[in-house]
């Protein structure tokens, strides 16, 4: 076993978190965004 600290498990870990924080991003964006896009075309077909 390791006594000392690795950093580059840090920088890793910090990779992997900031890479599923983004595709939430880009979901919850796409999400939004098609949501919107319905909702103005049921509103043209009034």
């Amino acid at each position: 076993m390791r006594e000392e600290l690795n950093q580059w498990d840090f920088v890793w870990l910090a990779y992997g978190v900031g890479a599923i924080a983004l595709a939430l991003l880009i979901l919850w964006a796409w999400r939004s965004m098609a949501r919107a896009e319905a909702r103005r075309d049921a509103s043209r077909r009034r």
